[in-house]
């Protein structure tokens, strides 16, 4: 979601409790807590706001989805099938303190890429005494790092995946970590793609770099900015950039130093960061904005950290930003609930959800293989977006017409001359 915006929705619930109340999919799919499926299968509905997700590596869910295998194959499903079309994500909200009657969940739920559907049950349900605002999953099978309210605790994935009764709470189970303890609440949590290297972002500025599991300090910086909105390890760890007002700050991990300042321009407000890879393999930074026409996507040099360019997406304010593994396609989420997903190269939008959510996007997460998006909000609902190849196609149509053109040229030509309309050249 759009960092700067998050505490004061979460400041907001009662309000949000009255909507979801009118809401009769949403009263109907909380009596359990469990997903329900909506009348589009690639949507679901959970019973919570929903603040993050993130797609989590299948071996550390393995055996619950084999277990379910086993229980599809005595339905005759085929076991091939379902082993290469799985995948799982994870999700987090609730209702904070609990005086709603809303509970705070983790989710594991199934993504299955056969049918472009979401299970209509979660494999893992954890209700947590506390709001989990913010969470990292650690890239190998180190578990799921959640912020709450005023600490950070390690959720092992067997806990959230074991079975318990629906409104018991297990987050007592698991030890929080205590140089994350007392800390107040972190809007921002990465781990690098090596899980080595844990950050974490605070609402009182504060910016703090961990090895990781060891926890040794390697950074503790008090006045990083007045408030840490976004974090994002680049591509090969030796960069992390934070962002937070008035501006983005670029730190070598290793020197445990800032190396660099990116500042707005005119009216922009920084809402998102992510370090991708461009088609030449170079490291490139992005930073979604919003502006007063609308939002705005910035790419910035990884050598003079001086931008490149600026993409204006007219009439639509960025709540929630997201890259592809490959690189090749961004994602936004807007205030309104729509989702927009970009070619990265030519910055042309390729493909757009319209109102794929009742209200603002709280965060995308692309598949790790690029195939699909899933997309979640404060009305309760994952969305799965299954990516369109619509470059391919437009090349595959552009060839097609030149032929096409080509035959029409020859075959016309040839029928000209047999009339006489043209003369047949000279041998």
């Amino acid at each position: 979601m759009g960092p700067q915006m998050g505490l004061a929705h979460l400041k907001s619930l009662p309000v949000l409790t009255r909507l979801y109340e009118s809401e009769k999919t949403l009263a109907s799919s909380s009596r359990g807590g469990h997903g329900r499926r909506m009348a589009n299968q690639n949507t679901a509905t959970y019973g919570v706001p929903i603040y993050a997700a993130e797609w989590i590596p299948e071996e550390t869910v393995r055996s619950k989805i084999d277990k379910d295998q086993e229980n599809s194959e005595d339905g005759g499903e085929s076991s091939s099938s379902i082993s290469s079309s799985r995948s799982c994500i994870v999700l987090s909200g609730g209702g904070g303190d609990g005086r709603n009657g809303i509970p705070n969940l983790i989710l594991v739920c199934r993504v299955d890429l056969e049918t472009n559907s979401l299970s209509e049950q979660p494999l893992g349900r954890l209700v947590v005494s506390d709001l989990p605002y913010r969470m990292a999953v650690h890239p190998r099978e180190g578990g799921l790092v959640c912020a709450l309210p005023n600490s950070c605790k390690l959720f092992d994935w067997e806990n959230i995946m074991s079975t318990r009764e629906d409104n018991q709470a297990g987050e007592e189970s698991e030890e929080g970590i205590k140089e994350l303890n007392d800390v107040g609440q972190q809007l921002a949590l990465a781990f690098n793609q090596e899980g080595s290297v844990l950050a974490a972002g605070g609402e009182d500025g504060t910016l703090r770099i961990f090895e990781w599991p060891s926890m040794k300090t390697l950074l503790n910086e008090s006045k990083a900015h007045a408030s840490v909105k976004n974090l994002t390890f680049s591509e090969s760890g030796k960069f992390l950039v934070s962002l937070g007002a008035p501006l983005c700050r670029v730190w070598d991990v290793k020197a445990s130093a800032a190396i660099a300042s990116l500042s707005k321009e005119k009216d922009e407000i920084f809402a998102s960061c992510k370090f991708s890879v461009d088609n030449a393999g170079n490291e490139v930074l992005y930073i979604a904005a919003n502006t007063e026409r609308g939002g705005s996507i910035i790419t910035w040099d990884t050598t003079s950290w001086k931008r490149r360019r600026s993409k204006l997406i007219k009439n639509n304010s960025i709540s929630a930003f997201s890259v592809s593994a490959d690189g090749k396609l961004l994602a936004v989420g807007t205030l309104e609930g729509d989702v927009l997903i970009i070619d990265s190269t030519r910055m042309e939008t390729n493909q757009v959800a319209k109102k794929a959510h009742l209200g603002l996007v709280t965060a995308l997460t692309f598949s790790p293989d690029s195939r699909c998006l899933v997309s979640v909000s404060f009305d309760s609902r994952a969305k799965l977006t299954v990516i369109e190849q619509t470059h391919e196609k437009r090349g595959i149509r552009s060839w097609m017409v030149v032929l096409l053109f080509v035959l029409l040229y020859v075959v016309s030509y040839y029928f000209m001359e047999a009339k006489g309309i043209i003369r047949k050249k000279s041998p």
